[in-house]
C-alpha cells in the first residue's frame, strides 16, 4: 500500500531550512557516525545548481540507520551557485566534474568511490532511514543479483496535488510491471534509486550508454548481459524514497508528461 500523504518524517526533512547553521552542523554530526571505518557503501550524487535542495537530501542520507560504513560522494557538475560550498561545509566529500552531463558526473563519482557497493542518489530526493540497508541487503546476500532498484513517490512542487499523484504512482507501477514482463526490466532502474557492485560497474564502462538511451537503465542492462546476475526490485515500504516532481513539471505537467512517457514507451 502506497502512502496517500507525505509521511511526517519525510515532510520534516524536506522542509528543513538549508540556510540554517544548525542544518549543516546536524549533517556533520550524523554523517560522522555512519562514515566510520573503511567504506563498504558509496553513495554517489551528481549535483548541478542544487543549493536549495541538497542539504535536505544529505540530511536524510546521514540519518540512515545501517550496519555498513558509508561514504557520500557529491559530484559538482559545474554548478554556478553555492552547491559545493554548502556540501563541504556539511563535512561531505565533493569532487568536480568539468565535463557537463549526468553520465560524466556519475562516472566521475564511481571512479573515486571506495565502497564495494554503489548507491545512486539525486539531490532533490528525500531518503528514508532504512533506504541504505534495504537496498544493499539483496546485493550483499545474493551473488546472483547484479543490480537493485526501488520504488518512489512524488513530493509536489507544482499544481498537481499529492492525492492525484497517489493514483498516478499506481499507474506507474503498472508500467513498470509491463516493462518487466513484456519489454525489459532494466528500463525500471532510475539513477536516484538504484545500486550495484562497484567493481562490476567499472568492468562494463560505468554509465556510458548509446545515444537515445538512459544511463541508469543501460548500466543495469550491461551488468545483466555481462552475466553478473539478475535485477532485483526492492519493494519494502521502508525503502520508498520521495522525490520532487520537477521533471514532470519540466515536461509540461502531469498530463503532458504522462503522454510523453507513454509515447516513449511504445516507441513514438
Amino acid at each position: 500500500m502506497r502512502p496517500i500523504s507525505i509521511p511526517s518524517y519525510i515532510d520534516e526533512l524536506y522542509k528543513t531550512n538549508p540556510t540554517e547553521i544548525a542544518t549543516t552542523a546536524l549533517i556533520r554530526e550524523r554523517y560522522s557516525k555512519i562514515s566510520k571505518g573503511t567504506p563498504v557503501v558509496s553513495i554517489v550524487m551528481p549535483a548541478y545548481n542544487e543549493e536549495a535542495n541538497i542539504l535536505q537530501t544529505l540530511l536524510s542520507l546521514s540519518n540512515n540507520e545501517t550496519q555498513w560504513p558509508v561514504e557520500i560522494v557529491v559530484v559538482n557538475n559545474n554548478s554556478k551557485d553555492k552547491t559545493e560550498d554548502m556540501v563541504l561545509a556539511a563535512g561531505i566529500p565533493c569532487i568536480r566534474e568539468l565535463n557537463q552531463g549526468i553520465t560524466n558526473a556519475r562516472n566521475a563519482g564511481i571512479a573515486v568511490a571506495k565502497g564495494t557497493y554503489i548507491l545512486n542518489a539525486d539531490a532533490d530526493t528525500i531518503y528514508p532511514k532504512d533506504w541504505i540497508e534495504q537496498m544493499i541487503k539483496p546485493l550483499a546476500t545474493n551473488p546472483n543479483i547484479c543490480s537493485v532498484y526501488g520504488r518512489f513517490s512524488f513530493i509536489p512542487i507544482g499544481n498537481t496535488g499529492r492525492f492525484t499523484y497517489f493514483f498516478y504512482e499506481y499507474f506507474a507501477d503498472l508500467m513498470r510491471w509491463i516493462n518487466k514482463m513484456f519489454r525489459d526490466e532494466a528500463m525500471n532502474a532510475y539513477g536516484f534509486n538504484s545500486g550495484f557492485r562497484r567493481e562490476q560497474g567499472i568492468s562494463v564502462e560505468g554509465f556510458n550508454h548509446p545515444p537515445g538511451t538512459n544511463e541508469d537503465g543501460w548500466l543495469a542492462l550491461k551488468l545483466r548481459e555481462k552475466g553478473y546476475g539478475k535485477l532485483f526490485y526492492v519493494t519494502n515500504i521502508k525503502a520508498l524514497v520521495w522525490t520532487t516532481d520537477r521533471r514532470i513539471q519540466i515536461d509540461g505537467g502531469l498530463v503532458k508528461g504522462t503522454i510523453k512517457r507513454l509515447k516513449r514507451m511504445i516507441g513514438l
